[in-house]
This record gives structure tokens, sequence and C-alpha cells, in this order.
């Protein structure tokens, strides 16, 4: 039955210009569809576009990378014309770099683009595990001084900024919409709640400064990568992309006390659920790792902890609890909120479930996703405690170190073996902390603004994991969307390199939620 109520989230954004980032990667596609789809009475869209190799200009990069994605496909059956005089009359690509002040743009297109936004969405970040450390501060910390400078410049407008659960970092039990303490090194909290992480920011960047003027410049990249996870580790977080993005919380809730601020974290963001298309994805995410794994025959073994809550949450969810939070904003502003987009407390999925529903499907059904599996799995995939795991791993890489200096390699010379090895000790360390959860992320508040904005927009925007039948998406949806979606260019497939035997770079997405 279809309700008459007045959806809340579209009269709030009727009108209203909206400033985007990160709209190449995942989620940013996904909700640009969403809003053309669903908000048709927008007064614009402003992307702000870094222009790449290939394509330099903003505007050719959007029509190249962005518009000819698959997600759009659903807008272009229904009514392809309309959607062409949306994105010529409501859509205005700047080209601008986020890292950069004032974005990189002259004051007078930084002064127009001020002018003509009333709301801004962040989603531009690097989730790549292994990035080096200063550019994961520029890119995922720094760059919120410029966010928060044009929210002032434009009029004190919102901001959502995109973030994601996993900046609880090492710590356990039921993780609420708050701001997550450190459990490693201390730092102060500020009397308004944040933590005061100035003294960090010295600290990292004086060591990232020693780095460079005692590293060669071509080994600099792999030493400040190894900097980051140590950083990461001494502060508690597992890895420098939650590390870096925990850090941007601080920053921004200190520059917009008073304002108005919503942080999103979404959990493990992989394909959509319902809308526009079931199954759409792009590249491999966090999770998708287990069953490339099994689909490959590529490990037997897998660090997991049964038992624990894996906590995953379809795309299109994200993407309507991004709208959510931009009409709460524009109607009750002068606020800073948190919410997470999960499904741990409304809907848990347990790791051995996961992993048993994904597996028997690839196993029975194999033929039906010749992009995942070249022929039926016949090795068994066992999940194994993460500590006897890693340890087993350590033992492994000793081996090889021996035998690598028996054979006189040096430390730049090192045997495929032991690269192996240590390639998959680092991706150990990073999986296990998604694997072997001994945390359940909640959602109380998410659900509780669902509620307020009413039956209508919950139909329109749902955002309740509770409504998620894991069974069927798994077995019916997101492996067949993978296979479709997630595999369909293998150029832009993201696999972790010790599962893939093309040495595909092992970054986990571009610019999305994976962790988001």
């Amino acid at each position: 039955m279809i309700t008459t109520e007045t959806s809340l989230t579209r009269k709030a954004l009727s009108g209203k210009r909206v400033l985007i980032t990160g709209t190449t990667g995942f989620l940013g596609k996904v909700l640009l569809e969403k809003i053309i789809r669903e908000i048709p009475d927008v007064a614009g869209i402003n992307l702000l576009i870094r222009g790449n190799k290939k394509h330099p200009e903003a505007h050719a990069r959007f029509k190249a990378e962005i518009l000819t994605s698959t997600i759009f496909e659903r807008l272009r059956e229904t009514d392809s014309e309309a959607l062409e005089q949306f994105c010529e009359q409501k859509i205005q690509c700047i080209g601008g770099e986020i890292t950069e002040p004032c974005f990189g743009l002259s004051d007078q297109d930084y002064q127009q683009l001020a002018a003509t936004t009333d709301i801004f969405v962040n989603s531009a970040a690097s989730v790549n595990f292994h990035e080096a450390l200063d550019t994961a501060l520029r890119i995922n910390t720094l760059c919120l001084n410029n966010v928060a400078d044009f929210a002032q410049d434009a009029g004190d407008i919102p901001v959502v900024q995109i973030s994601t659960c996993y900046v609880n970092g090492y710590n356990n039990g039921i993780i609420h919409e708050a701001i997550s303490k450190p459990t490693g090194q201390h730092i102060a909290v500020d009397e308004h709640g944040y933590y005061d992480v100035a003294r960090v920011f010295g600290e990292l960047q004086q060591k990232i400064a020693q780095v460079k003027a005692s590293t060669p410049s071509p080994a600099q990249p792999d030493a400040l990568t190894e900097l980051g996870l140590r950083e990461a580790n001494r502060f508690g977080w597992g890895d420098t992309y939650t590390f870096t993005k925990w850090l941007g919380e601080q920053l921004i809730l200190k520059r917009m006390i008073g304002k108005t601020l919503t942080i999103l974290r979404p959990s493990v963001v992989e394909s959509c659920y319902a809308s526009p298309k079931p199954g759409w994805i792009e590249g491999v995410k966090v999770t998708d790792a287990i069953l490339l794994a099994y689909a490959r025959e590529k490990v037997s073994f897998f660090p997991a902890r049964k038992a624990g809550v894996v906590d995953i949450i379809p795309v299109d969810f994200v993407a309507n609890s991004v709208l959510l939070s931009m009409a709460e904003a524009l109607n009750e502003p002068v606020a800073s909120r948190i919410y997470q987009c999960c499904s741990g407390s409304q809907n848990p999925l347990g790791v051995e479930r996961y992993v048993t529903t994904v597996c028997e499907e690839v196993r029975i059904n194999w033929r039906k996703y010749p992009k995942l599996a070249r022929k039926e799995p016949q090795r068994k995939f066992v999940l194994v405690n993460k500590g006897v795991f890693i340890g087993a791993i350590k033992v492994m890489k000793q081996l090889t170190t021996l035998w690598d200096r028996l054979r006189l390699r040096s430390a730049t010379n090192k045997s495929k073996a032991l690269k192996m090895v240590e390639s998959t000790l680092k991706l150990a360390n990073i999986y296990a902390n998604y694997t072997s959860p001994y945390y359940v992320f909640n959602s109380d508040k998410l659900m509780a603004l669902a509620a307020k904005m009413g039956e209508r927009d919950q139909q329109l925007f749902p955002v309740d994991a509770a409504h998620i039948d894991w069974d069927r998406y798994f077995k019916e949806i997101h492996v067949a969307g993978l296979n479709h979606y997630g595999m369909e260019d293998r150029s832009k497939v993201e696999m972790p390199e010790a599962l893939e035997e093309d040495r595909v770079e092992s970054q986990l997405g571009e610019n999305s939620q994976a962790p988001a």
C-alpha cells in the first residue's frame, strides 16, 4: 500500500543546490543517480571533480567516467531525454582539488561556487589501506580544513561528511553513534567532546619529514606506507585509512562547532540491494576477498572469528542515509550529529554464516559466475583463529627469509615466495580486523531519524537493515552482481594482490566506503 504522505526529504531538498565530491567513486555515483531519479526538483548539483591524465577537464571526465556508468541504465531506459536534459540544465562540473585551498579555483570561480551551494556532501576519500601516510593525511584528514572554510564562505551551510564505522579502531563491544576513543597512545579530549589532535598532526608531520630526509626517493612510498601502518597501530587502529578518517572526524568537529555538521559512517559497503539495479557494484570490496579466495582456490585458510558479526550494508541504503541526513541538516540546522549506516544491531550477520553462504553459492552454481570461478572449487575453505593464522604466516616468513639469505638475496631483491608471504601477512593483519570482530555497530540514531522523517520517506529512502534477507541478497543478488558488474572490466578490478595472479593493485576502491 502506497501512502499519500508527503516526502520530507524531497520537500527539504527541493529548490536546493548541492555540492558533492567523490562522484567518480562507488557511493558517489549511487548518490548522484538517486538524486536525479527521486529528487528531480533539486535546483542544481555542483560536482567537484579532479581532472586526470585521460580527462583533464571536469566535464569530460564526468561524461566519460560517471555518466557512462551502468548505474544510470534505469534512468536511460525510463527517459533518456529527461536524463540528458537534467544533466545539461542542473549539473555543473567544476574542475578542482579538494586538498588545495579554495579547491584550487580562481577567486571568481570559488566565490561563484560558494554563492550557488546550499549544502555540501563530502564523499571524497582514499580508501587504500596501503596508502602512504602523507597522502592519506592530505586526502582523508587535512582537506577537511578546506571543506570547513568553504562551508563558512558559503554562509555557514550544512556539511555531510562521509566517514566509516571503522573509525572505532580496536574498540570492542557495542559501538554507538558517538565520537570514538583511541585505544592506544593517549590523546587529550577537548571540552566539546572531540579529541585534540593538533599534537598528533605535529608528530606525524615530523616523522614524515624524517622519513623523506633519510630515505632515497624510490623507496620513500614504501617507507611512508610502513610509517602510516605503525602510527595507526600505535594509536589504536589497524590501518592508515581508518586512522586518518578518525583524525578527519576530530578536525571537522572542531572546525564546525556551533554549525551544521553530520558525520555519516557506513560499515562495509557492498552491492545495491534493490535500487536502481540489484547487485550493482564497482570493483571488489573488503569482504569479497573471502569469496574470491574461495572461487579462485588461492588459499585454503582465512583468518576469521566465526562467532563475530561481519557488518555489511548495501550501497543504496548508504545513499538513502545521506539523503535523510541532508534533509535533516537543512530542516534543523546548527547541530552536530553522528549516524552509522550498518546492519550489526538491526540484522546481525555472523561471519560463519556469511562465509558458508557465499562459498556454497559459488560452489553449487559456479557455472553462472564465469568471471569469479573458472572451475568448480575443490579445496575446503577453513576459517582459523586470527592469532594462529598470523603466527603461522610469521613462521613462514622467517623460513623464506632464511632461504633468501642462503641464496644471497638482498632486501631489494626478494624472492617471489618471500614477497607473497609478506603480502599475505600484511593483508591478514588488515583483513582480520574486519573478519575477526569483537564489536557490533549500533544504528539507533539513524533508525530514529528514519522514523522521524515519516512513512513515505521510509518507502522512498529505506535505511533499515532489518529488512534485508541475507540469504536472498547473497544467493540471488550480490554474487551475481559482483560477477556481472564488479568484474566486467578487469583493468578496474581492485583485488588483494595476494589473491590475484595478475598482481592487480591492492587498493580496495576509489572515493568510496569500503569500509566507505
